[in-house]
């Protein structure tokens, strides 16, 4: 039971030496603990506001993603506007060359059609022509074969003659 109560002396030697730790404890350790703590804090701190401003970085990141990402979506779908708008216009101005050239094919064909017409119709009429000869210097020869009826022929046409 003596630590339970004990005695004046031990008590003053317990002081005593209690002292003694807490002034060496003061003397050598307490400033640098203290520091320490200190430092810890600091460094505690200075993270924490790392950390605040990564976040407040981070959310300012995070608005200006959404907003790229807006943005790039705007300029996706004015991009499709107007390869839209450029492929209608190529589709329409196909159409009107093709027109253009469907036109100048078919002029073309009439006038080369109209110049084989012409051909053939002074072809025939050259044809026509020879074989009206050839008919009409068979007929008179087979006519005129006797020498009487060519005589004939002659007074009527000197006939004719001298009437103009």
């Amino acid at each position: 039971m003596e630590l339970i109560k004990p005695d004046l002396g031990l008590l003053i030697w317990m002081l005593f030496s209690f002292s003694i730790v807490v002034f060496v404890l003061a003397k050598f350790a307490w400033r640098p603990i203290l520091a320490a703590l200190k430092h810890r804090e600091r460094s505690i701190q200075r993270s924490l506001e790392a950390a605040q401003r990564a976040k407040d970085e981070l959310a300012k990141i995070e608005f200006g993603n959404e907003k790229i990402t807006q943005l790039a979506k705007l300029e996706k779908e004015n991009l499709l506007k107007e390869a839209k708008e450029i492929k209608n216009n190529i589709i329409e101005e196909a159409k009107e060359a093709a027109k253009i050239e469907a036109k100048k094919i078919i002029e073309e064909a009439r006038n080369s059609v109209e110049h084989e017409k012409n051909l053939v119709i002074n072809d025939i009429k050259n044809q026509i022509a020879s074989l009206s000869v050839d008919i009409a210097e068979k007929i008179l020869k087979q006519n005129l074969g006797d020498e009487s009826t060519q005589k004939q022929l002659i007074d009527e046409l000197v006939k004719d003659i001298d009437l103009n």
